[in-house]
């Protein structure tokens, strides 16, 4: 598929929703579509992060290690985005990402879309905006999690 098949898709996803057209279609000109199958780790963490990616249908979990347990920070779903880590250059992924049904997804290449940023500081502007917010929204479903997991309540109901 090309930029202008896949811009009608990028317009419709919510992570696009605040984006001018112009914008939209600088971002489907980097689009590409991603396919991950039940179970399949798309990344680990600490792997080194290439690819943002924007949920189009399927479910996924991020989880993160912590001693020996596996615990799943956040299911995410249709509308949703993952791999905030490839704009961070010189960073390594925080979580890992593992697909719960098949994933279809937009992915582009972190590397590229700093590029669009620097060459277009509104674009950038406004994606780094959206990315702040999903970190945002990451530490607190993590904050969440591991309260819930280590709280001294938790650790009394046999958690």
């Amino acid at each position: 598929m090309n930029a202008q098949d896949l811009q009608p898709l990028l317009a419709q996803h919510p992570f696009s929703k605040d984006f001018r057209p112009q914008q939209i279609e600088r971002l489907a000109a980097q689009a590409r579509r991603a396919t991950f199958e039940p179970e399949q780790v798309v990344f680990r963490s600490g792997d080194d992060s290439t690819d943002f990616f924007l949920i189009v249908s399927g479910r996924l979990a991020l989880e993160m290690a912590v001693g020996k347990k596996v615990l799943r920070i956040q299911t995410l779903s249709d509308g949703d985005e993952f791999g905030f880590s490839s704009l961070i250059t010189g960073r390594p992924t925080t979580f890992q990402a593992r697909a719960l049904q098949r994933i279809e997804a937009l992915a582009f290449d972190g590397n590229r879309l700093l590029e669009s940023c620097q060459a277009d500081p509104q674009f950038g502007f406004s994606l780094m905006r959206k990315l702040l917010l999903i970190v945002s929204e990451r530490l607190d479903a993590t904050r969440l999690q591991l309260m819930d997991t280590y709280s001294p309540v938790a650790a009394r109901a046999g958690a």
